[in-house]
């Protein structure tokens, strides 16, 4: 298995102002992920779990298979970047999770953190 301080997780929110509206409580923002794997061994992205801090306070976990559709393979010095999308109903908030992959040499799974990272409209204090 990968030692975990060799894989690196960097995410860099946006918001979308075009595609938000303050009068329906709707605040969308995109997110770029990109995984570093530092090993000297590949992975395979197999799952992801989100848990989504809305500004209201509401909790929010998305579980699912992969990340847009795809289980991406990773291999030793390699990156795998992908974006994608989360709505929120208050101009900030927080989003961390973890992923879930498997060391395709010995094939046992393995859980990746994601540190949280702050979601912010235009104007809210950072």
């Amino acid at each position: 298995m990968p030692p975990l301080h060799a894989i690196r997780i960097d995410v860099e929110p946006a918001y979308r102002a075009e595609e938000s509206s303050c009068a329906e409580a709707r605040y969308v923002f995109s997110y770029t992920v990109t995984i570093h794997n530092h090993s000297a061994r590949s992975l395979q992205l197999l799952a992801r779990h989100w848990k989504i801090t809305q500004g209201s306070g509401q909790v929010q976990e998305v579980r699912g298979k992969g990340v847009v559709g795809q289980q991406p393979m990773i291999g030793p010095g390699q990156t795998f970047r992908y974006t994608s999308r989360a709505i929120l109903d208050a101009p900030v908030g927080v989003m961390e999770g973890e992923y879930t992959c498997v060391d395709t040499v010995s094939q046992r799974p393995f859980d990746v953190p994601i540190a949280p990272f702050r979601l912010a409209g235009p104007n809210q204090v950072h």
